[in-house]
């Protein structure tokens, strides 16, 4: 099957239309609910295709919220994406130094701190950060330390750079369970370290890096991280009609809006590597596009043999399926795969925890965004899982890869 960029001239998306519909909870101006409707997918979702740098559909469905009142989906709503903040930021932000040399995949960690080097991490380097194999854990509750520091002598350090500091710290102390390079394990864990890391190298916060080498690169007028810290201190409020709510936190005791959902990113006042990126469909498609236009050297921003790099995964890998930030989509591992059975073999895509995903086929030139609220009101809904596979391989016959 040829997997390069067709012409497209016209589409036919009513199965993908058909099904996008069905799974979203149904917007009704008076506030009536359908019994049938209970057992949905999401509350709404976004939908974004684009292929050699058109946009071939774009769609919204259902509800932004359903809680505390109902509200319609729309296409610029934004969402709180998670776990996609891994490869869209920081990963970014990785190759943009790298290409500016102040970064090398290989380099040492104990060569960029002066502490570190303890409990068998003197070999881990930023490569092993980057595909999930650093050793790390998948994750630790910090925000409970953060939270019990907060109430005791240290009251005020919740959302501030001293709480980020602490973490930081504890990733210093942590031990591994497994040396570095030696399994794949997705980790936020490593992705916050990471964060830490292009800090120093770069000689700015991750806030201020963000900005500089990530949104003003991309030119992303609806994206950026939401700064607890600053919001508090200027006294400032999120315009939560834009944004799509996630869960009810049962321990900050409210629903979220325009809050990052991830608990450590929350502690670490809403700006993390691993987390806390908010953004819009169009916004995702602008970075995607840039990346897949250096992928094939018809862009100055990254070199191809530095994209190709990050979107790789090279044999002498861990066991699993993580490239540089990025998951891969290999023949073996396809089934298990959000992307569906159609996206080609040198795919890359991520899911987030809030029912985000993104998958990128390079060599067809196209990237599938899926933005979704399916943790609201409640985390509990996991049917977004078997959801997304389903949508995936609609598209891909619709677009008459099948």
């Amino acid at each position: 099957m040829n997997t390069r960029r067709r012409q497209i001239t016209s589409v036919n998306w009513s199965k993908v239309d058909a099904a996008l519909s069905s799974a979203a909870y149904p917007f009704s101006a008076s506030g009536s609910e359908e019994p049938s409707k209970k057992d949905l997918v999401f509350p709404g979702a976004v939908l974004l295709v684009a292929q050699g740098g058109e946009v071939l559909y774009h769609s919204a469905v259902g509800c932004r919220s359903r809680v505390p009142e109902l509200s319609p989906m729309h296409r610029d709503v934004v969402f709180d994406v998670g776990g996609l903040t891994k490869p869209l930021v920081t990963s970014t932000l990785a190759m943009q130094l790298i290409q500016r040399g102040q970064l090398e995949l290989d380099k040492r960690l104990s060569h960029i701190f002066q502490t570190f080097g303890v409990h068998g991490k003197e070999r881990m380097s930023v490569r092993h950060l980057l595909n999930h194999s650093s050793g790390y854990a998948a994750n630790a509750p910090y925000y409970r330390q953060i939270a019990n520091a907060d109430k005791g002598g240290r009251a005020g350090i919740m959302n501030s750079r001293g709480a980020i500091e602490a973490i930081y710290n504890e990733i210093f102390r942590a031990k591994l369970e497994n040396l570095p390079g030696k399994v794949s394990r997705y980790s936020d864990i490593g992705f916050i370290l990471l964060g830490n890391a292009l800090e120093v190298v770069s000689g700015m916060t991750f806030e201020k890096l963000v900005p500089k080498l990530f949104l003003k690169r991309f030119e992303l007028p609806s994206t950026g991280y939401i700064d607890l810290s600053a919001l508090r201190g200027r006294g400032l409020e999120t315009i939560n009609d834009i944004i799509a709510p996630t869960a009810e936190c049962s321990w900050r005791g409210k629903l979220l809006s325009g809050e990052v959902l991830d608990d450590n990113a929350w502690a670490m006042g809403g700006v993390a590597a691993h987390a806390g990126l908010f953004t819009t469909a169009s916004d995702i498609f602008q970075t995607v596009n840039a990346l897949i236009e250096s992928y094939h050297g018809r862009s100055e921003m990254f070199s191809p043999e530095l994209v190709r790099e990050f979107w790789a995964h090279k044999e002498n890998y861990p066991k699993g399926s993580w490239a540089l930030g990025w998951e891969t989509c290999g023949a073996e591992t396809k089934k298990q795969k959000s992307s569906g059975q159609y996206f080609s073999d040198s795919s890359v895509g991520h899911d987030s925890d809030t029912g985000c995903s993104l998958w990128i086929d390079p060599e067809r030139e196209l990237s599938v965004v899926l933005l979704t609220n399916a943790i609201h009101p409640s985390s509990d809904n996991k049917a977004i899982r078997e959801f997304r596979p389903v949508i995936h391989d609609l598209v891909m016959e619709s677009l008459g890869y099948v």
